[in-house]
């Protein structure tokens, strides 16, 4: 049975215009047809004024809420129609079968999210593909830190698996799921440049706990090639990025309980990250330089993020407790 959906972008700067254009292209280019295409723009009035001038078929929105990327996909929620909400990012582009790929297992009704893989396109100026700073076992695998860059990263599943939560650049959900369990938390996640994050693990999470019996599933057929701007294949980028998770991390803890929150980092942490350093320390006892880097990145990285959590920890919390009543959609969408 075919579904209709809302595919969503939201967007925050007019600096990324090329970058919005292609994304909304290649929505239009789908093999499955959305009903809609919905665009939040958060807080930029410029932006705004261009998308509604240029864009035509696309239905465009300021963001209604708290600035932010949570914030603005709240305001796209509250105003979508379709039965299922699809979420790209305006620095995106999706394979043409892409939608096709996020619908499929919804034929099943204990599904009510599905995400996809997300691919990344490098600087043009590095030539030669994947940054140092990135490790990964060949120049086309996934490393263990492209979760940084927004993009699929090694440990995640390689076929059609339950997964605890769905990557914000490439996923779906029900839109009767958002009524039940609420909106992504209002002031957690991407504000800006600033790169916090982990409002889609929040919400992932937060809708299991409701009921164990439905079902979030990564589907690696549901692909878009992500692109990684020039500032993020700088060493300063990874080791900020890792930072805010660690921090995120904390704020989740909060919210949904630090076993849920940290379920899945323990996994990799324990699993995922000592066979890369053991893959790039042999690299490097062979002379490879890039091995050098790739163990120093992957032990800066996993401190970078400690250090994170451990400054969240000891920080006046910023979040609800878990167990506060939360607000209903319809409140929470209207600030």
């Amino acid at each position: 049975m075919t579904r209709a959906a809302t595919v969503i972008l939201c967007a925050y700067t007019e600096r990324r215009w090329p970058d919005l254009v292609a994304a909304i292209g290649s929505v239009r280019a789908q093999t499955a047809a959305p009903a809609e295409i919905v665009l939040v723009v958060d807080h930029d009035d410029a932006l705004l004024a261009r998308a509604c001038e240029t864009l035509a078929g696309v239905r465009c929105l300021r963001n209604g809420a708290r600035r932010g990327l949570s914030g603005a996909r709240n305001t796209a929620i509250a105003a979508a129609s379709g039965e299922v909400l699809a979420f790209l990012d305006d620095d995106a582009v999706a394979e043409p079968d892409w939608l096709a790929a996020l619908l499929a297992p919804y034929a099943d009704d204990s599904v009510v999210g599905v995400g996809g893989a997300a691919r990344p396109v490098w600087p043009s100026a590095d030539s030669g593909g994947r940054p140092l700073m990135y490790p990964a076992a060949s120049v086309a695998d996934r490393g263990e830190f492209d979760w940084v860059v927004g993009c699929s990263y090694r440990g995640m599943p390689t076929s059609a698996t339950p997964i605890r939560n769905l990557m914000g650049c490439n996923m779906s959900f029900r839109r009767s799921v958002f009524s039940r369990v609420g909106a992504f938390t209002d002031g957690l996640g991407r504000v800006g440049k600033i790169p916090l994050g982990c409002e889609e693990t929040e919400f992932c999470i937060r809708v299991r706990q409701s009921d164990p019996a439905l079902e979030i599933i990564f589907e690696p057929a549901a692909i878009v090639r992500h692109r990684v701007s020039a500032d993020r294949v700088r060493w300063w980028y990874l080791f900020r990025r890792c930072y805010a998770e660690g921090l995120s991390k904390v704020a989740v803890s909060r919210l949904v309980g630090q076993q849920a929150a940290l379920e899945s980092e323990r996994r990799y942490v324990r699993q995922v990250l000592p066979a890369a350093v053991a893959r790039e320390a042999a690299a490097a006892l062979r002379g490879r330089r890039a091995g050098f880097a790739g163990v120093f990145a992957i032990g800066a990285g996993l401190v970078a993020t400690a250090c994170g959590y451990v400054r969240g920890a000891w920080a006046r919390p910023g979040a609800p407790a878990r167990g506060d009543d939360r607000e209903p959609l319809s409140v929470v969408t209207s600030r």
